[in-house]
């Protein structure tokens, strides 16, 4: 069956490793600060200007002094620090990121990332996935497969204003784990408990990539 967010979150934290500075988005991706296992040293950071963000609180834990970039509260781990946002976006644009997971309406086959604007639709700005997808070291990205209709978000080209340009590395959906390949195409790694290859290539618009037997994830 297909994953729920958390299972996508779940299988998301899997890829990071220790020693990491990473930048989670608006979204699915803030769920995986909650399954990063405990034997990792890594080091969130929030655009809004904070560094070495925790687990979401528990109801006796919440300060409402203390969110993320997507306005959610969240702890702070020890040793962490907080400051203006110039300074989050000198560690942004400086590569100092190693890993940034981002939530995404479309992404094209060769890596191409369309993420803050429907056309018609009010938004309140494109936040900081313009700098980071153009600066951070690797970029994950955490999505549904397919739209509420039913279309595919994983295309040939993206057909919404772009984020940015061939710059995504890996996408988790609910059906699958792809890996965008050199030259255009999305390369299928696993696929969701009992989602089956064919299921995958009828929700993928884009090129998709199968080589020999694909393994299910593996998710706890």
């Amino acid at each position: 069956m297909a994953l729920d967010k958390i299972g996508i979150a779940k299988r998301i934290a899997q890829e990071v490793q220790d020693g990491m500075y990473i930048n989670l988005g608006i979204g699915i991706p803030t769920l995986v600060a909650n399954y990063i296992p405990d034997a990792l040293d890594v080091v969130l950071q929030s655009e809004n200007g904070l560094l070495g963000i925790g687990q979401f609180p528990t109801e006796d834990e919440v300060d409402a002094d203390l969110i993320n970039a997507g306005k959610q509260t969240i702890t702070m781990r020890d040793g962490s620090v907080l400051f203006d946002s110039s300074e989050s976006f000198a560690m942004i644009r400086g590569g100092h990121v190693d890993l940034t997971i981002l939530g995404a309406m479309e992404v094209s086959e060769n890596g191409d990332i369309a993420n803050w604007k429907i056309p018609g639709k009010m938004v309140k700005g494109m936040g900081g996935a313009m700098d980071l997808v153009a600066s951070a070291k690797n970029i994950i990205v955490a999505m549904q497969h397919t739209s509420r209709s039913g279309d595919s978000k994983l295309l040939k080209e993206c057909s919404l204003p772009i984020t940015g340009l061939q710059c995504v590395k890996k996408i988790v959906t609910n059906l699958a784990v792809l890996e965008v390949q050199e030259g255009g195409g999305f390369r299928l790694l696993e696929r969701a408990p009992g989602v089956s290859v064919e299921e995958i290539k009828d929700a993928t618009a884009g090129k998709l990539i199968v080589e020999g037997d694909v393994p299910e994830m593996k998710i706890s």
